[in-house]
């Protein structure tokens, strides 16, 4: 994509949704972090229901830690994963009430040594909790990245370092989400809907005018998108 194409693109996305935000719901940076790790291989529609009484019985690090992976795995037994992301999560509780009084911190590396966290989650907690012009990759932003042209890689990685180059920095703080839900409702993997599409006309992907077509899902591993 060119750099007036780029812009054409976020400004319509932009224009679409003017306050974009994480479906995941969440009252505090602690709940965010929780919410994000559950959300691993799981739908946000299924992890808000797992943290709807969660967050009301252990809303912060303390309580959580108190409750005990056991009693943990109770609240989040329908998600996915859900052995390995209480223990995660009990972990992560007992060091920040450790280490950080309870609270998230705000630094890339600190936020990776807690168990269970990866890059994406991260990335994700830096910047809808804390502001930060960050660029978290799932697997919605790295199928659109690649199949537009806006940033083109091999792995998450190399998305990520090329969107955070290519983006206006007047758009950054809030692209990732309007490229997760432009991922997620509208370009979609097999059956992209580029016949409603408010950015088909930039987008440079040769299939765009195939409205309707079932298209091969370009293959990533939650491995390569997190990497926890």
């Amino acid at each position: 994509m060119s750099k007036a194409q780029i812009h054409t693109f976020f400004e319509r996305l932009q224009q679409q949704r003017p306050e974009p935000k994480t479906e995941l719901n969440y009252n505090s940076p602690f709940q965010l972090l929780i919410a994000v790790l559950l959300s691993a291989q799981a739908t946000d529609v299924s992890v808000n229901k797992a943290t709807e009484q969660l967050f009301i019985d252990a809303p912060d690090a303390y309580k959580m830690y108190a409750l005990g992976i056991e009693k943990l795995k109770d609240y989040i037994k329908t998600i996915g994963l859900y052995n390995a992301k209480a223990e995660n999560a009990i972990k992560t509780c007992q060091i920040l009430i450790e280490q950080y009084q309870g609270e998230i911190p705000q630094n890339r590396e600190q936020l990776e040594a807690l168990p269970g966290v990866g890059r994406k989650t991260a990335n994700v907690v830096l910047n809808t909790a804390f502001g930060q012009l960050t660029m978290a990759v799932d697997t919605h932003i790295f199928r659109l990245g690649n199949r537009t042209g806006l940033a083109k890689g091999k792995d998450v990685l190399a998305v990520e370092h090329k969107l955070l180059k290519v983006i206006p920095k007047d758009f950054l703080l809030d692209a990732h989400h309007w490229l997760i839900l432009h991922g997620r409702y509208c370009c979609t993997a097999r059956k992209p809907k580029c016949g409603e599409c408010i950015v088909s006309d930039v987008c440079n992907w040769k299939h765009r005018f195939d409205y309707g077509a079932e298209i091969p899902v370009l293959a990533i591993s939650a491995q390569d998108i997190e990497n926890d």
